[in-house]
């Protein structure tokens, strides 16, 4: 009998021991994430952020931090409205892929389908085909202004980045590109590019709505993403930007210059208030971490009210072989959405292999790696430091130490 007792003790300890391991390591995400982020705040490399871990769709972090706004001593919150920049993409690029399953549009279906005049020449005058997959791929040859030097043809043509506050129609922005010499043939290479504003033009051809109410029809108000617009409809949640300085962030003036690439990065950050400004789809958006989180785990769970079954291959599938976007980062492709791992060892992550992953030039990055379950979202107000700087990789360094 006392042995029979004894098992049972045993068994009832073991028990315990193995469902207190996970929530052990689910607490220490909490206090890695937290200590790099009050890190980062005491240093001074990022002013504010709102940081959301959630793994199996459960949150196991959920915090804003810091200030929204430095000088008036503004707290960050948790609904504080960030400009989203490049993370816009991701929205439009599903965007495309639900009119795809709606039978609306073709993946290879020529640009010029919609955009009759859109037709930019390779560099020895022929015009190529564009197609939808091209523009979802960035394989399209098109290019930013901030990846030319500054007597490149986009600056010289006045192209927008859609990041500045131009003063012409997406339209007329559209007409300037194809003006500029392609890269290269589209589908021969990889170029990040102005190719997500042609598909926000195409989705406004196909759908026959502006481009805000498309992508509210089709993402946003599926999801209940309330906060997530093209221009702010409460300002006063908007956090302020900083750009990275010594000794602190600098506050971003109206108009700034960011040195990036080959040239600048130009920032007007009262367009998020401009009603006026054409709806960029590769940087035009704002939106909170939750609304963000709520897209993602949309992504992660293959939800079918904005995407048919199956349809998530297209997004969690290198459409690029291990080319990757930036040098020094290999292993890295691209699928139809956004960057994907293809070699955790080469790229020196520790994240699984397919985990998806971008971010945007005002501070945020995000990821979302299926095989672990987690899907993370980090907003801060501060350019570049909170998306390519070493805040986000701290970030991602506490949760996968945490979670082994």
């Amino acid at each position: 009998m006392l042995k029979k007792f004894g098992l049972v003790l045993f068994m009832l300890f073991v028990s315990q021991a193995a469902l207190a391991a996970p929530l052990a390591k689910e607490t220490a995400v909490g206090e890695g994430v937290d200590r790099v982020v009050s890190k980062a705040i005491a240093e001074n490399r990022i002013v504010g952020a709102v940081v959301i871990v959630s793994r199996n769709g459960k949150v196991l972090y959920d915090k804003a931090s810091g200030l929204a706004d430095r000088e008036d001593n503004l707290p960050m919150q948790k609904d504080t409205v960030f400009r989203l920049a490049s993370m816009t993409k991701p929205l439009v690029s599903v965007a495309i892929l639900r009119l795809v399953d709606q039978n609306l549009l073709k993946l290879d279906d020529p640009v010029t389908k919609w955009l009759p005049d859109f037709k930019p020449r390779t560099a020895d005058g022929k015009i190529p085909i564009i197609t939808i997959r091209h523009l979802l791929t960035h394989t399209s040859g098109l290019n930013y202004t901030f990846f030319e030097a500054k007597e490149g043809p986009y600056h010289k043509l006045g192209v927008s980045d859609g990041l500045d506050d131009a003063g012409i129609s997406l339209d007329e922005n559209l007409s300037r590109m194809s003006r500029a010499p392609l890269l290269f043939i589209p589908g021969t290479s990889w170029q990040y590019s102005l190719s997500t504003d042609v598909l926000g033009r195409v989705i406004e051809k196909a759908t026959h709505l502006d481009l805000a109410s498309a992508i509210r029809k089709l993402i946003t108000e599926p999801l209940s993403m309330k906060d997530t617009e093209f221009v702010a409809s409460h300002p006063g949640r908007l956090a302020t930007p900083y750009a990275d300085a010594k000794p602190i962030p600098r506050r971003m003036p109206p108009f700034y210059q960011l040195p990036f690439g080959l040239s600048t990065i130009d920032f007007s950050p009262a367009r998020a208030l401009n009603k006026n400004a054409y709806p960029s789809g590769g940087a035009g958006m704002v939106g909170t971490a939750d609304d963000y989180l709520r897209f993602l785990e949309a992504i992660r769970t293959e939800d079918t009210s904005i995407l048919k079954p199956g349809s998530d291959k297209a997004i969690f599938e290198s459409s690029m072989g291990t080319t990757y976007i930036k040098a020094g980062e290999p292993g890295w492709g691209w699928t139809l959405m956004s960057a994907i791992l293809i070699d955790p060892k080469t790229a020196k992550s520790p994240q699984n292999k397919g985990t998806i992953a971008w971010g945007g030039v005002y501070g945020h990055a995000w990821w979302v790696d299926r095989p672990a379950g987690l899907t993370v979202v980090i907003l801060t107000n501060t350019a570049v430091e909170g998306m390519s700087g070493s805040f986000p990789t701290e970030i991602k360094k506490a949760i996968y130490d945490a979670l082994r």
